[in-house]
């Protein structure tokens, strides 16, 4: 009776032997891998995409460890170049979930931003338009399958606590009266130039033709007010636009209009809640993509003649 059960035990010791050999050995993978456990995948089909993928050595010897181990996550992993399989258990179980980077630009409308979301594959369920600037732009993480409207969410409450910051700590004696002011005149400059070093330069014009009641004459404001949310006219404004009287018009009205006509982004934002000091009330396109300021209006004008000129030139 013994030599039969010495056998026996001696048979065992060399299948846990064997089985711990191929479970720690490193794995038949060369190059890392992407991995993806749907939400209530069960187990035994994690374990048939990972030996369809040849990523395992042993596919039997992988699921009676981790079922032994513990469920694994739901998310997207990633697999480290001849990860073993007892590495590959641990990911799936305890693992960081791969995060990908969603970015979304400054000066887009909710509409665009919305587009974008819808034209990114990754993120998952349907979303509606919110409000016109509530929204920040910036370079989000998330994982994948992560919901749009729960993104959006996420944007939102950047902003709040964002503006909630820079509101509290704004330059004194600014001719805003609330911080939903501050995004309306944020999205205006930041739909003015794509210059990152002259928003503070705008923003301060902005702010010093508001205190001397002048119109603030933003040409992007036109185009809201003529196409809303739906982003870029398509061409150039034309006479008759200019002396459209609607909402958004800054060329017909007196101060802000009465929403943003974007989604600023932090700079634009603290840009306009503190401004450096100034006296320019004018700016015009150069032709490299920037602005020329003016303090008066005979200047600005020979600024346009100038404009005027090198677009002439450009033509011919």
């Amino acid at each position: 009776m013994r030599r039969p059960f010495l056998v026996f035990v001696l048979a065992g010791l060399i299948v846990v032997a064997t089985s711990w050999a191929l479970l720690v050995a490193p794995g038949p993978h060369d190059s890392a891998h992407q991995i993806t456990v749907a939400r209530g995948q069960s187990l035994s089909s994690v374990t048939r995409d990972l030996a369809a993928s040849g990523l395992l050595r042993s596919a039997s010897v992988f699921a009676i460890y981790s079922r032994v181990s513990g469920p694994v996550q739901a998310g997207e992993f990633s697999l480290p170049p001849r990860a073993s399989m007892r590495d590959i258990s641990r990911i799936l179980r305890r693992g960081t979930v791969v995060m990908h980077a969603i970015t979304v630009p400054e000066g887009l409308t909710s509409r665009q931003v919305v587009d974008v979301l819808l034209g990114t594959p990754i993120l998952s369920g349907t979303v509606s338009v919110p409000e016109e600037g509530s929204l920040l732009p910036e370079t989000y993480y998330v994982p994948r399958g992560h919901a749009r409207a729960t993104l959006l969410e996420k944007m939102q409450t950047a902003q709040k606590q964002l503006l909630a910051q820079l509101w509290q700590n704004r330059q004194a004696g600014l001719p805003l009266q609330t911080p939903k002011q501050a995004v309306i005149l944020a999205s205006i400059v930041e739909k003015e130039t794509g210059q990152a070093g002259e928003r503070g330069q705008v923003a301060a014009v902005f702010i010093n033709r508001l205190r001397k009641g002048m119109r603030l004459q933003s040409d992007p404001t036109i185009i809201y007010g003529l196409v809303g949310g739906e982003g870029a006219l398509g061409r150039p404004i034309r006479l008759s636009e200019i002396n459209r009287a609607t909402p958004y018009n800054t060329y017909t009205i007196f101060g802000l209009p009465p929403t943003p006509i974007a989604n600023p982004g932090r700079a634009a934002l603290a840009a306009v809640l503190d401004p450096p000091s100034t006296s320019a009330l004018y700016f015009v396109a150069d032709g490299t993509g920037g602005h020329i300021f003016a303090d008066t209006l005979a200047e600005h004008n020979k600024n346009v003649r100038r404009w005027r000129k090198l677009q002439k030139q450009q033509r011919q």
